[in-house]
């Protein structure tokens, strides 16, 4: 693609991705003026928040699939279109019912955005330039998790709430616009759609993250540990029907290869970590030490600005070095971070503070890149839809089970729970390092088809 028109399509992902990831946090401010505004109880409400992550959570496999029988640009423009003119709807909701609606709508245009974000980004920069095209994904992703909270205070400061929603459509419609005019047409499958996969994983993700988000949420133990038990149940059955297909849309046929299954689980475990210091750390920071409001969300900015520069200088390196090291690298570091605040001293200045929190961040950005390029360009290039549906659905599994986690320890030990919650996160963050430095990357000059792959490990007997 010419310079300009690949600046330009990049512009229009990384606009979208921003809105979409944002929107999986900003709800969450914004609970308690919607609970007043509508009249309405905060356990009914919390479905605002619900409804948008698990539509997120179940699409994402099935429409990274879809990318790849349909083409990635049409999936990811019908989604930016559908989530826009959710957001517009979010915005003019005057009931409860209609705003959990419009959230689930909205929640299915984000599955869109998400399924097919890195699968785009292959067909737009040269494999010379895909690492530092990542690293800019991954910037975008890390900044809006992490000011998420932030933002919406700020907005909600001089607005109402919804000015959160509404604040998506011109950015919505701008990406649109440039979108429709940038983007590559991609290779489509032709294939047909297989709906009932798409229904069992969205029943196994489904149930699986309803159960670990009840858990994190205290919803309920019975229920949330059946909801888990029936998703281990389905997802078996489902599991085993993927095994005999050759495309499938649960993309085992990239599992079973050893580096991209170990950049797949040390996602889950950073953004595990990742989470439990998200939910750990507000609380630490005003409750154990002190600090205001004002001063928590000031405090906490080191972190995804440290994730921004990190991101971007190991988008650059991931291009010219080893990318397993370099996230072996970025996972001490990032460990080290969270033990460091672990060991924080019991009245600590500011500048305790920043550097360690810093130092978390930095580590955090410095793996995501590089995992991430292994992850899309260990996939064979007709399935990078799968190998960027399993990106996404890793961050989202991950960050669901570290808010759970994180219940599970104030359970467990009342007497220091955000001690022993950033401790586990630093375990986790620390368990990818050895895999990290086994994985054997070689970029592939010609990737090998899905369907040689298969072939392959059949002739081999799986």
């Amino acid at each position: 693609m010419p310079p300009l028109r690949r600046r330009l399509a990049f512009g229009t992902i990384a606009m979208a991705l921003f809105v979409a990831v944002l929107d999986g946090t900003v709800a969450n401010v914004a609970l308690p003026p919607i609970t007043q505004d509508l009249g309405v109880s905060p356990v009914e409400a919390i479905w605002v928040v619900n409804g948008y992550q698990l539509a997120v959570t179940v699409l994402l496999l099935p429409l990274a699939r879809l990318g790849e029988i349909l083409g990635y640009r049409r999936v990811y423009l019908t989604g930016l279109g559908i989530f826009t003119l959710a957001s517009l709807v979010c915005a003019l909701s005057r009931s409860l019912d209609m705003l959990i609606a419009a959230r689930v709508l909205q929640g299915i245009g984000a599955a869109g955005i998400m399924s097919v974000n890195i699968a785009l980004v292959r067909f737009i920069f040269p494999a010379s330039r895909l690492g530092r095209a990542v690293g800019r994904v991954a910037i975008v992703v890390g900044v809006s998790s992490a000011a998420g909270p932030s933002l919406a205070g700020a907005i909600l400061s001089v607005a109402s709430w919804p000015a959160l929603f509404l604040i998506n459509v011109p950015v919505g419609l701008l990406a649109l616009l440039a979108g429709s005019r940038t983007l590559p047409d991609t290779p489509k499958s032709g294939q047909a759609f297989d709906l009932k996969s798409a229904v069992m994983s969205a029943l196994t993700f489904g149930m699986l993250i309803s159960g670990v988000n009840g858990i994190g949420h205290s919803e309920g133990l019975v229920l949330s540990l059946a909801l888990i038990a029936g998703g281990l149940i389905v997802g078996t059955v489902f599991v085993r029907k993927q095994l005999k297909i050759a495309e499938p849309i649960l993309p085992v046929d990239l599992l079973r290869r050893p580096i991209f299954a170990l950049s797949a689980a040390t996602s889950v475990c950073s953004f595990g970590a990742q989470g439990i210091a998200f939910v750990s750390l507000p609380f630490l920071l005003h409750d154990q030490l002190g600090r205001s409001p004002a001063e928590t969300g000031l405090l906490l900015t080191p972190w995804p600005i440290a994730t921004a520069i990190a991101a971007a200088i190991s988008g650059r390196l991931a291009d010219r070095f080893n990318p397993g090291r370099l996230s072996a690298i970025g996972l001490v570091l990032f460990s080290a971070g969270l033990l460091a605040l672990v060991l924080v001293p019991s009245t600590p200045g500011d500048a305790d503070l920043v550097w360690r929190l810093a130092l978390a961040g930095f580590g955090f950005g410095l793996f995501q890149t590089p995992n991430n390029k292994i992850l899309i360009t260990s996939a064979p290039r007709e399935r990078s839809g799968g190998a960027s549906g399993i990106q996404s659905t890793a961050r989202l599994v991950g960050q669901s089970l570290g808010v759970a986690l994180v219940a599970v320890m104030f359970g467990l030990v009342p007497s220091h729970p955000l001690t022993s919650a950033l401790l586990l996160a630093a375990a986790l963050a620390a368990a990818g390092i050895v895999p990290s430095l086994l994985r054997r990357y070689e970029a592939p000059k010609t990737a090998p088809s899905a369907k040689t792959l298969h072939a392959e490990e059949t002739a081999a007997g799986g």
